[in-house]
């Protein structure tokens, strides 16, 4: 396959591009407690263990702009905003439940489970 470029950076095959858009440790979990449900911030915040304040905005930011996450924001104060998955980040997410799964299957295998 032939070297493309995509928002700027070369990429040398498509799965390189989808790690990077899915790829790291948070951007997975943030979809997947988005599958059901539209959640605030401070609601995210507290289900995702371990992650930062800045590193959650980073993440979210930067799914919304791969279109995978929707942000509503609310005219009141004090301001709401709203998360949803956009029908690309539905897509996605079949994906990051093989992933999960197969991840699952790796880790009875070597006991962890």
């Amino acid at each position: 396959m032939p070297d493309f470029i995509y928002n700027g950076k070369i990429y040398y095959n498509p799965v390189q591009l989808v790690m990077e858009q899915i790829g790291g440790t948070w951007k997975a979990p943030i979809l997947w407690r988005l599958k059901d449900t539209v959640m605030r911030y401070g609601e995210l915040r507290k289900d995702i263990p371990h992650i930062s304040d800045k590193m959650l905005t980073t993440q979210l930011r930067e799914l919304e702009n791969d279109g995978f996450v929707h942000r509503k924001v609310y005219a009141v104060v004090p301001p709401k905003t709203e998360y949803s998955l956009t029908e690309q980040g539905k897509e996605m997410l079949e994906l990051i439940t093989i992933i999960r799964d197969y991840g699952l299957k790796m880790m009875e295998k070597q006991g962890l489970k």
